[in-house]
């Protein structure tokens, strides 16, 4: 069946609508937030905000957004480049601990410090015992509670984004550029800053896009730390004000600034082609270091892990101990069932949409398909506060005009079918994570030969055949990356579920944010730590395949 759309004839069956109708559901809950936030009842609301929160908003986001991005950029990069071009004691510890932070939520690493780094906490009352001091009057010490403890938290956890596509850059780059460089007489520092991080800028300027895009989805850290930021405002108006169009001109607003820093970094890189030469590769050289410097190197790798994973994980772990009665009275085993049961089920949706859409993209090469496949996997760019509006607001509607068709025919209530339920946030989890499932696949798909196709239909086999007798088994490892990173992002999850969850329904993420709002960490310290525990699985993953990812390499060719 072939149809004609734009002056374009595109041909329609089963692996070309599925893209397309994927593309119009993702589409849909970011279109009705921008509809609602331009055409709804929501004027004199959005006058008021104008007038009042708005501008605050707006100002701690973006120096929430300047002080990240230049904390994950400067360690991230330094940190990436010391560990792939140095050689000092424990290089080969830390090249795949300074990935650990990234199983750290924000929001937990958050609580733990604010836990002991208060006026009551404990590395205050061991300065006062130390120094007699009697009251805060007495000393100075730095409030964690601020936009500068802020920025500190979401730097130590969100680094690695950075790290990961740095090394992963400068694994791949040539040496013979590098030697170049020093044979012209640059240092180790000038070709660090003028060979290696331009040719690195790409990958560079995704991993700060990254770190900063889930700075703007964060709702736990911020709201602990009573910063208000788009994220916070809009819950502020939805559930403090109960006004849905005030919520969704938020929402509004705070997509224009994800969609400007997707600019930013597709600017930067405009007209520009940013090649390695591959004509040489061989194992990158390690400088050794002198022992100063090798000291130095070791403190600038070690801090970060021990300050964004090691001391936070060591404080769940005491509390845990000490309280694990308490949280095991706490529903503790349903809340894993509740998280693992919702997790699972996004990863088994996600994964088998991402396998769809991968294959058409294989078998249709066309630019519209192209376009609608991009459109299915923006999820992930979208702040789950947002998406959470997207989805609950088209899920009421259908809900009320269902109950109300039912109610005035046959006298019948259906209530809620589809707002209020699991359902809606499957359905959230799905659109915001397909990205992640979607990616780690079509890179797999990519790898296998197109021979295999050919041999496939050659012996008789149609498309759905050779994808399950075929590529499935061929990528099978892929597969299971893929759901294994969309289930810890799951497990993690926080904005969207506090909106969709069913009431009575509450995960990992949810318990550990109200009992923590309420200054009660330590009984919701085991469940805080089974979120981190979930979250190293992906770690080993990413360790694994930055050290694959040079060419010739002993991983790659294994």
């Amino acid at each position: 069946m072939r149809a004609a759309v734009l002056g374009r004839s595109i041909r329609l069956d089963g692996w070309t609508v599925g893209p397309y109708l994927a593309a119009a559901i993702v589409a849909l809950p970011v279109a009705t937030v921008v509809a609602v936030g331009l055409f709804g009842e929501g004027e004199d609301v959005w006058r008021h905000l104008a007038a009042t929160v708005l501008p605050v908003y707006a100002w701690n986001s973006l120096q929430l957004l300047f002080g990240v991005g230049l904390g994950v950029l400067t360690i991230g990069v330094g940190t990436a480049w010391l560990v792939t071009m140095c050689r000092f004691p424990g290089r080969s510890v830390l090249e795949w601990a300074l990935l650990l932070p990234l199983a750290m939520p924000a929001y937990v690493i958050a609580y733990v410090y604010t836990d002991l780094l208060e006026y009551a906490g404990p590395v205050q009352d061991l300065l006062r015992d130390a120094f007699g001091w009697t009251s805060a009057r007495d000393y100075w010490f730095p409030e964690i509670r601020s936009m500068g403890g802020a920025i500190a938290m979401f730097s130590l956890v969100l680094y690695p984004y950075v790290y990961l596509l740095s090394r992963a850059a400068f694994l791949e780059q040539s040496v013979g550029q590098l030697k170049v460089s020093r044979t012209l007489g640059r240092g180790a520092w000038a070709t660090f800053a003028f060979v290696a991080v331009p040719l690195a800028r790409p990958s560079i300027a995704i991993g700060v896009s990254l770190a900063l895009m889930e700075v703007l989805n964060d709702l736990g850290t911020v709201e602990f730390f009573a910063v208000n930021t788009f994220t916070r405002g809009i819950f502020n108006v939805w559930f403090g004000m109960n006004n849905v169009a005030g919520a969704a001109q938020i929402a509004t607003l705070l997509l224009l600034v994800v969609l400007a820093i997707l600019a930013a970094e597709s600017y930067s890189r405009r007209r520009r082609r940013f090649r390695a030469s591959y004509a040489s590769y061989h194992d990158l050289p390690a400088s050794p270091l002198a022992r100063g410097r090798a000291a130095a190197a070791v403190a600038a790798c070690a801090l970060p892990v021990a300050l964004g994973f090691v001391l936070p994980a060591l404080v769940l772990a005491d509390y845990a101990l000490r309280h694990y009665a308490d949280a095991l009275a706490a529903s503790y085993w349903r809340f894993v069932g509740n998280s693992i049961g919702l997790s699972s089920a996004a990863a088994a949706v996600a994964v088998i949409l991402a396998i769809s859409l991968a294959y058409a993209r294989r078998l249709r090469r066309d630019p519209l398909l192209d376009a609608a496949i991009r459109l299915a996997v923006v999820g992930y760019a979208v702040p789950g506060a947002v998406l959470a509006i997207g989805v609950l607001i088209p899920f009421g509607w259908f809900d009320n005009t269902l109950d109300a068709l039912m109610r005035g025919r046959f006298d019948i209530s259906t209530g809620l079918l589809l707002s209020g339920t699991l359902f809606a946030a499957l359905f959230a989890y799905v659109v915001r994570f397909l990205a992640v499932a979607y990616g780690a696949l079509d890179a797999s798909f990519a790898k296998v030969s197109v021979s295999m196709d050919r041999a496939a239909r050659t012996l008789g086999a149609g498309p759905r055949r050779t994808l399950l007798d075929v590529h499935v088994p061929l990528v099978g490892a892929s597969t299971l990356s893929a759901a294994l990173l969309v289930f810890v992002d799951g497990m993690k999850e926080l904005p969207m579920t506090l909106i969709l969850r069913p009431f009575n329904f509450d995960t990992l993420a949810t318990h550990v944010f109200e009992f923590a709002g309420d200054e009660r960490l330590e009984p919701a310290a085991l469940a805080a730590l089974t979120i981190v525990v979930a979250g190293i699985i992906p770690v080993v993953i990413l360790n694994r395949m930055i050290g694959a990812s040079r060419p010739g390499s002993r991983q790659a060719r294994d």
